[in-house]
Formats: structure tokens, C-alpha cells, sequence
């Protein structure tokens, strides 16, 4: 499903590669100055790295029995002019979905890189975080909705408040969460062949979310070195 997506998805542009090249040999092929791949690299990329990383994150997803479903269905995201971003959902039967835009596969610069995004949000649901961060939305809106109007406020201002704790409670573990999959994506990613270490490279790429009041995302530098932690301790350093 994923490849006729791609093969859909994926328009031709930029330098072409010679026919007789293999997908290894691109693989291995560094973009010249830190730029993006071309477009066949990029394919070929996401899609090796796929096959690589669903099977280990489904391994690892059973083997913590917290997650109901563990088939993890990889997708992409088509829709015109979206950002580079992946997120993980799950659809009416409770199957868990990743999603990768078309920009962030073609922002790339090595399958590294796409290995530590697809293990990071394979932990989302691994770690059952949406089911938590429901929780706390719903746990924030009632305290708060409590507290309003028992200060005597109107029904109005009592769901404003109501709007405001969700907000507020889900906040408050999301840096916490992201962390938590960080680390347990980069397990995935190592375990599956690549270098999580590498693959965080895209933060030096994004604005630091850590500079922003009341941000849902740790620091980009905090990111990085629970990352290279993790690796370590992988590889016995």
C-alpha cells in the first residue's frame, strides 16, 4: 500500500540518477552540501526504510503489551501544501496510523533521519499517549470547569474555562511524552540498523519549540542529547 502510494505521490524533479544505480548504492550517496535528496533518492529512501522499521516497531510494540493492535499501517499524506511533519492516529477499528508528509520525505537528507521520525511516532502509540493525553484533557476541563462555577461564573465563562484546562492539562505531559518517544524511537531505530544519533539531524533544521511559552515540544539541544544517551547505552559506551 505504502509504494502505490508513492508511486503516486512522488513526482519526478531534480538531478536524475543514472538507471544502473541501486537503491543502496543512493541510499548510501550523501546530498551534496546537506541538501535534500533528489526525488528518486527520497522514494527510494522512505521505502527502505519502511520495510525496515515497521516489522521492528511492531516487535517492539507486543513485546511491551500496552497497545491493543500493534499492525502499524505507514501512509502518506498528499494533501496540497502541508508542512514537512508525520503524526500517529488510529482509524475507526482502533489500527494504528503513521503518517509522513510528502515535504518532510523530501526534506531528508538520509534514511537515518526517516528511521528516527517513523520510530518516534511508532512510540506515541506504543506508550498509549493519545489515550492519555484524551485523559487529561478531559480530566483538566472538568477541574476547571469545576472550579468556574463554583467561583459563580456563567455557562459561557464555564466552558471557556472548560476549553482552557483541556488545553492546559494536555500541556502539561506533552513535553514529557515527547521525550518518552524519542528515547524508545531511537531503541527502534537502532535495533532495526540505523543511527538515531544521525537522525535527529532534522532538529538543527526546525525553529527551537523549547524558546516557546507554554510549548508542547521539549528544546531541540534536550531532544538531541537524550537521543545520543540512549544510543550509548545501546552500544554499551
Amino acid at each position: 500500500m505504502v509504494a502505490g502510494l508513492l508511486a503516486g505521490c512522488v513526482q519526478p524533479g531534480g538531478a536524475t540518477l543514472p538507471p544502473q544505480d541501486s537503491a543502496a548504492e543512493v541510499l548510501r550517496a550523501a546530498a551534496p552540501a546537506g541538501d535534500a535528496l533528489t526525488s528518486r533518492a527520497a522514494a527510494l529512501n522512505f521505502l527502505t526504510v519502511v520495510q525496515r522499521v515497521e516489522p521492528v516497531a511492531e516487535s517492539y510494540c507486543r513485546a511491551q503489551h500496552l497497545a491493543q493492535r500493534c499492525d502499524f499501517q505507514i501512509v502518506i499524506d498528499d494533501r496540497p501544501h502541508q508542512p514537512a511533519n508525520a503524526f500517529q492516529t488510529v482509524d475507526k477499528a482502533g489500527r494504528p496510523i503513521i503518517a509522513f508528509s510528502l515535504a518532510l520525505i523530501a526534506d531528508a537528507r538520509n534514511a537515518d533521519e526517516i528511521a528516527f521520525v517513523l520510530g518516534h511516532e511508532a512510540a506515541h502509540h506504543i506508550l498509549g499517549h493519545i489515550p492519555k493525553q484524551a485523559q487529561s484533557a478531559m480530566s483538566g476541563a472538568m477541574m476547571a470547569g469545576i472550579l468556574a462555577a463554583a467561583s459563580g461564573a456563567g455557562q459561557d465563562e464555564v466552558q471557556q474555562a472548560q476549553k482552557l484546562g483541556a488545553g492546559l492539562a494536555t500541556r502539561q505531559f506533552s513535553k514529557e511524552y515527547e521525550l518518552q518517544a524519542d528515547a524508545v524511537g531511537a531503541e527502534i531505530a537502532y535495533h532495526a540498523g540505523y543511527d538515531p544519533v544521525r537522525g535527529t539531524g532534522f532538529f538543527d533544521r526546525l525553529p527551537d519549540p523549547g524558546d516557546q511559552f507554554l510549548g508542547t515540544h521539549p528544546a531541540n539541544r534536550q531532544r538531541k542529547a537524550l537521543v545520543a544517551a540512549v544510543v550509548a547505552k545501546l552500544r554499551g559506551v
